[in-house]
């Protein structure tokens, strides 16, 4: 296998034509049956593979960098830069994590995760290599999807000052996850379908050059004026506009003609885009037909495309999803609004049945909040479906647009809490820090699937802005039988022993049901708490417990700074210092990828971990 050979991108330069395409097919192959194994980014990386080999040979890297745009595009990168040994721990724990990661690789020049990045990052990298008097190459690759974030627009507008070379190879696919929406997306539709500029420069090209004498003058003098034709042929030209140059479209898997672009790129003494069309899930025909469904995988058969083990139990974004339609059939006010992950976060059936009050945004998060702000201030009642690593970047949105005036925003956090495979940038572990500090915000979490439906319902009658946060995977089951009406601000007491307490919030109360069973052979009669409201606590619930117990433990998947239990703590230390209070919380820093599991084991808050804390701390 060719495959075998190429250890680093100099051995990719030693191939010749025909090679390099049965070297895109058998990376193809590699990576169909590594995520069929592991799970993890398949149509995404299928659709780069010979744009990334025409990348890698118009480069010197590592000297030249390039950064990817959230970085679930890499693998064939990854394998191309000695990497592909290190696929068999593909997103486990401890193995090679799936997106680009400056302690992995001297390849990987910037850490990518998130969307929207890849310029400003490209950008900042160049102007270093300009201002310490360097020398080489910079290439952001984003996808058409990503340019629906507005951090690509600010990237954007300031690579238009540059005045050196920079490349952005826009990767146009016609996806982000889902199927890409608005303005961009109908004008890079219209560039692709406009192959009259391309033909006409070719056929002028080849019969001026063909007369002699004047042919060459002619040539050189329509190229001087090509923006004008440029302006015909393509309406807008955005980029030519903006004082970037624009090459394209270039047929993104043919090698030679990525590789001639970006050499052509390479002479350009400023921003430059080569605008590339590729095909997400090429060469493989059910990544091909269903893009969105094999954009991130579970294991899978790869003969028929099936996922390995098939999902038999409800999840909490099923739960949220029958809820939030069950709802809506109530309240003509509800609309539902998401950042290009109507699959991801549960409202792919919502959309179907009421099109006309389902927002998808793009890859868009801050537009996300403040268009559900202005929802609001008119009289709709606005639920945001989003991860909990995404809402991260809407911040100041939320702060100011939101909160600030007190409108009734629903925020629907899926994916919260520890995620696992993806790693650091999708570990949903910071909503609690961030949102609790945020003045008129309440932040709920559900203990089980009965729980979530109730707290939806709450939340939509309820006049300010509130969260509900709940983790990835099956929706927990038990305790419905103890459900109470949900109050503000009041937790629910779900057990009453005496001694010792566990508060436990949200998907941590499952685990404390495991503590108080295993602490019931020992002799101990624990009382178990479930928080429901992370803002406010419950002041009443924390004064009953303080004066039948002498420890409370706080449990929380959340970071420990500005978490749950921090409150927790400093209430009962102002109020009542005789009573100790134990943390249980995820620790003040990221956390890599990896089976959920294992990664709660590893990070302490599973029950055999808690038990044992506790006894180190002589509680049992």
């Amino acid at each position: 296998m060719l495959l075998d050979e190429i250890n680093l991108p100099d051995d990719l330069k030693k191939l010749n034509d025909r090679q390099l395409h049965e070297l895109a097919r058998e990376i193809r192959k590699f990576i169909i049956e590594k995520t069929g194994e592991y799970g993890g980014h398949l149509a995404s990386n299928l659709g780069v593979v010979e744009l990334t080999i025409g990348l890698y040979l118009s480069l010197d890297l590592p000297k030249d960098k390039i950064v990817w745009d959230v970085g679930h595009q890499a693998y064939t990168h990854k394998i191309l830069s000695g990497r592909k040994d290190n696929f068999d721990g593909l997103r486990q724990y401890g193995g090679m994590s799936g997106f680009p990661k400056r302690s992995e690789s001297p390849y990987d020049c910037f850490g990518t995760g998130h969307s929207s990045t890849s310029i400003s990052a490209g950008l900042g990298i160049a102007q270093a290599r300009d201002l310490l008097g360097e020398d080489y190459t910079v290439v952001s690759v984003i996808g058409d999807g990503a340019l629906t974030g507005g951090l690509a627009y600010e990237g954007l507008n300031n690579a238009s000052r540059m005045k050196k070379n920079f490349i952005i190879v826009l990767n146009d696919n016609d996806m982000s996850i889902s199927r890409n929406v608005g303005g961009m997306s109908t004008y890079l539709s219209g560039i692709r379908s406009a192959r009259g500029y391309n033909k006409l420069k070719e056929d002028i090209g080849g019969f001026l050059l063909s007369i002699p004498v004047i042919g060459k003058p002619l040539v050189r003098r329509i190229q001087r004026t090509k923006d004008s034709i440029k302006q015909l042929i393509i309406p807008g030209m955005l980029f030519e506009n903006m004082g970037i140059t624009y090459l394209g479209p270039v047929d993104g898997h043919d090698i030679q003609a990525v590789k001639r672009a970006i050499l052509d790129a390479k002479r350009i003494n400023h921003a430059v885009i080569v605008h590339v069309v590729t095909k997400k899930g090429k060469g493989y025909p059910p990544a091909e037909r269903y893009p969105s469904k094999y954009h991130g995988v579970a294991p899978f058969n790869v003969k028929t495309g099936e996922p390995l083990k098939k999902k038999t139990e409800e999840t909490y974004t099923d739960v949220f999803s029958d809820t939030l339609i069950e709802l809506a059939k109530k309240n003509p006010k509800l609309v539902a609004v998401t950042a290009a992950m109507p699959e991801g976060t549960g409202l792919l059936k919502f959309s179907k049945l009421y099109p006309e009050r389902f927002f998808d945004v793009g890859i868009a998060e801050q537009h996300a909040v403040t268009s559900a702000a202005g929802m609001a201030s008119a009289g709709l009642r606005p639920v945001f479906a989003v991860y909990s690593s995404f809402l991260q970047r809407a911040y100041d949105q939320v702060v100011h647009d939101v909160c600030l005036q007190k409108l009734p925003v629903v925020f629907a956090i899926d994916r919260a809490g520890l995620v696992g495979s993806d790693g650091e940038t999708h570990q949903g572990i910071f909503d609690y820090s961030f949102l609790t500090s945020i003045p008129n915000m309440t932040v709920m979490a559900p203990k089980n699937a009965r729980e979530l439906r109730d707290m939806l319902a709450f939340a939509l009658k309820f006049p300010l802005p509130i969260s509900i946060r709940y983790p990835r995977g099956t929706a927990y089951q038990e305790l419905s039988s103890l459900e109470a009406p949900i109050e503000l601000g009041k937790s629910e007491l779900l057990y009453r022993g005496k001694d010792i307490a566990l508060l436990a919030a949200g998907s941590m109360v499952s685990t404390a049901v495991h503590i108080r069973e295993k602490a019931e052979p020992m002799g101990y009669d624990v009382t178990l708490v479930n928080a429901r409201f992370i803002k406010p606590i419950d002041t009443e619930m924390l004064e009953r417990l303080a004066e039948t117990h002498h420890v409370i433990v706080t449990m929380e998947e959340n970071v420990k700074q500005g978490g749950f239990g921090i409150q927790v703590s400093a209430y009962i230390h102002e109020h009542h210092p005789d009573v100790r209070v134990i943390m249980i919380t995820l620790p003040d820093n990221y956390v890599e990828h990896g089976d959920v599991t294992r990664l709660r084991a590893a990070l302490g808050i599973d029950s055999d971990s808690i038990m044992k804390k506790l006894y180190e701390e002589g509680i049992f």
